[in-house]
Formats: C-alpha cells, sequence, structure tokens
C-alpha cells in the first residue's frame, strides 16, 4: 500500500492506495481513519481495482479546519469530486462506513454522473426528512441525552477524551462492537449519557484480546487522535442542522446509482435504521444486495472483513456486467 498526499478542494487530503484498474474511493466514518480499510485495499487491488482509501478532512494527516462549519456534508462531498479528480479519473465507485456512510451516499446524490455506484455500510441510506435531525436525535435520547446532542457542544467531548485517548477509544470501540456483552437492565444505553455524566461511565472494557482490534491497531489509533485531537471529526456531528437547511431542495429525493449496503445485527445504526432500510425499494431503486451480518457490531470491515469483502468485490462485478 502507497501513501500520497492530494490536493483537493482546497485542502490536503492524506490518501493510501494499491492496486490499478477502475476507482474504489473508501470513506471512514467517527473516530476512524483510512487504517479502518486496512483489510479492504489488499483484497480489491487483487481483485483489479485501485483501492483508495482516505483520511477524512479532519483526520490523521489530511487538513484541518478551524471552523465548525468547514465539516457541513457538502465540504466531504467537494471532498470526494477533488480527490477523484486529483487521482486522474472521471469516475468512481464511492463507500463509507459510519459518517462515512452518508458522505458516499451523498456524493451518489449529488454527483451520480462522477460517483457510478455507491456501497454504505452500517448506516443506512435516509432521504433529507421534514424534522430537524437536532431534534430527532433529542427525541432518541428521552430523559439522557443521546450521544450525537453530547457531542454538540464544541470542547464538552474532547475534554472528556483527551486525558486518555487510547482508553476512551477501547471502550468506544469495544461497546459498540459485536463482541461486547448486552448492558444490564436498568444500566441505561451506551448511546445515552446521563445528565452530568460521561459516555464512557458506561463503556464495556474487554477481559480477553480482540481477533479485529489488535493492540498494535489500538496504537495506531490513539497516536493518530494524540497527535490531531478529536475536534475534526467531532465538528461532523456539529453540522447537522446546517446538512438539513443545505439539502432544503433534495428532500426525500432516492439515489439513482447502483447501490449496496452491509449492516449488523448488533449495530445501533443499523437498528435504529431499520424503516430506513424497509423503504430501500423507494430510496435506492438500484439497489443490488442489503446484507445484514449477524452478530455483526458497528465496527463492520474491521469486524467481518471476509464477509464485507466478498459482498464488495460481488458489488462491482455486477457492476461491470451491466
Amino acid at each position: 500500500m502507497q501513501h500520497r498526499t492530494l490536493k483537493a478542494n482546497g485542502i490536503r487530503i492524506h490518501a493510501v492506495e494499491a492496486g490499478s484498474g477502475p476507482l474504489v474511493l473508501f470513506v471512514h466514518g467517527f473516530p476512524e481513519s483510512w487504517y479502518s480499510w486496512r483489510h479492504q485495499l489488499p483484497v480489491l487491488a487483487a481483485a483489479g481495482y485501485h483501492a483508495v482509501a482516505i483520511d477524512v478532512r479532519g483526520y490523521g494527516r489530511s487538513s484541518a479546519p478551524t471552523a465548525v462549519d468547514a465539516y457541513r456534508m457538502t465540504e466531504h462531498v467537494a471532498d470526494n469530486l477533488g480527490v477523484v479528480a486529483a487521482l486522474g479519473y472521471s469516475e468512481a465507485v464511492v463507500v463509507g462506513h459510519d459518517w462515512g456512510a452518508p458522505i458516499a451516499w451523498n456524493s451518489a446524490l449529488l454527483h451520480p454522473e462522477v460517483f457510478r455506484a455507491v456501497a454504505g455500510l452500517s448506516v443506512p441510506y435516509t432521504p433529507r426528512g421534514k424534522v430537524r435531525p437536532s431534534e430527532v436525535f433529542r427525541a432518541m435520547g428521552g430523559a439522557e441525552e443521546f450521544y450525537i446532542q453530547y457531542f454538540q457542544r464544541p470542547a464538552r467531548a474532547e475534554a472528556e477524551i483527551e486525558p486518555d485517548v487510547a482508553g476512551w477509544l477501547e471502550g468506544f470501540y469495544y461497546s459498540a462492537s459485536g463482541s461486547a456483552p448486552p448492558l444490564l437492565p436498568g444500566t441505561g444505553s451506551m448511546a445515552t449519557v446521563a445528565k452530568g455524566g460521561r459516555m464512557r461511565d458506561r463503556f464495556a472494557r474487554p477481559e480477553e484480546p480482540l481477533t479485529w482490534l489488535r493492540p498494535e491497531d489500538l496504537e495506531f489509533y490513539a497516536a493518530e487522535f494524540e497527535r490531531t485531537g478529536l475536534s475534526g471529526g467531532l465538528n461532523r456531528y456539529r453540522n447537522v442542522d446546517r446538512d438539513h437547511k443545505d439539502f432544503a431542495s433534495l428532500h426525500g429525493q432516492p439515489i439513482t446509482v447502483p447501490s449496496l449496503f452491509i449492516g449488523g445485527s448488533k449495530d445501533g445504526p443499523t437498528l435504529w435504521g431499520a424503516k430506513a432500510i424497509e423503504r430501500f425499494a423507494q430510496t435506492l431503486p438500484k439497489l443490488h444486495r442489503s446484507v445484514i451480518l449477524d452478530g455483526c457490531g458497528h465496527w463492520t470491515q474491521q469486524e467481518r472483513p471476509a464477509e464485507v469483502n466478498a459482498a464488495l468485490v460481488d458489488f462491482l462485478a455486477a457492476l461491470e456486467h451491466r
């Protein structure tokens, strides 16, 4: 795998690539990096594709603008467009996980002439609705704060994470994974925060080594965030209402290019998005497959790399035969 720095949309984007052929662009989520696609890049390269995983703006070696509104969805889509052009291509298949999934979905929605197909992991495509996202998340929290609400105020979550980045990441990764035990009745949800509490108060901790997250993997992620901080990644959450306003003209619009969805049966966003998945016939009219991996948690491509790779290669092969 080769590293390079690209100039895209007026900023610096760090990219890691493997192989040659049609371009497949991978977009990660929070709190990750290009590294979350380490199991996919060599497999897709071997299958005959130019596989490229980026550090999203605010992460890793990519630029980290200071303004909160620099992380609105339209800027992330523009970054993807710039990356495709900087790599010398006119089109690509875009694949995203977690926040990378909405970035991928919206890249295909706004620019189907460039993003000829799209795959989303964990977070299903949901067209813009009538209600502002902040109101939806407030309702999801009930008497507590839904974690996206908790992330809204600048510096709040950063203050919780910064003293022990590696410990916070380990708890966050494990608690959202398929490996974690279910929370005991009456102890609340990992996705909500008690008033005056912290997210880490509900984290579970692994009692034995994880096969999908080795010590060296956690060390890589921790080193990245100890260097860059968490504000860039958290600022994506702080733009949900701006995105709602920016996409007013696209209310309810389907994605018209071929698509693939992969989720986990134990993944929060996949479970919360059950109604969105039920509407795929209308919202993703060219859906190739919707795959739910039994027992898989949130970190789809890391927890179940072989099954994710097989689904992606199958999807890409089907595109070539259209």
